[in-house]
């Protein structure tokens, strides 16, 4: 479960999120920006993120490219250690402590780890489909 909270300081908005960036918090960050408006900036605080997967990378680049389509320059900041690791993982950059968070202001990288990260969820999609139910 994911919390958001969203906080105007001049052109900027702050939103600021917790709990479990997943599958389903999509509809949670994109309501963040429903209220953005005549903002420059948009401040992505994930100090309160603990867990991360690749449909929560994906929420997350969604919610970054819609920022960036409003004109708004985008920050996300407080990278903490499962969801960095996790975006490394999906990029392919192996060893812990990978500076993704830096990296993800790239948009050449947001590319290449978005791709991945729908390659990813795909091939968990795929293996459950394969597993046994009990």
């Amino acid at each position: 479960m994911i919390t958001v909270s969203v906080q105007y300081h001049g052109s900027t908005a702050l939103v600021s999120a917790s709990g479990e960036l997943d599958a389903d918090a999509g509809q949670s960050l994109q309501a963040a920006l429903d209220g953005v408006t005549d903002e420059q900036d948009l401040l992505m605080d994930l100090h309160g993120i603990t867990v991360m997967d690749a449909d929560g990378l994906l929420h997350l680049l969604d919610v970054h490219r819609r920022a960036e389509c409003l004109g708004l320059r985008v920050l996300v900041t407080g990278w903490q250690p499962q969801p960095q690791q996790c975006m490394a993982e999906v990029a392919g950059i192996p060893g812990r402590g990978s500076a993704t968070g830096e990296r993800y202001a790239v948009a050449g990288f947001r590319r290449l780890i978005e791709e991945r990260a729908h390659r990813a969820r795909d091939s968990t999609d795929l293996t459950a489909a394969w597993l046994p139910r009990s």
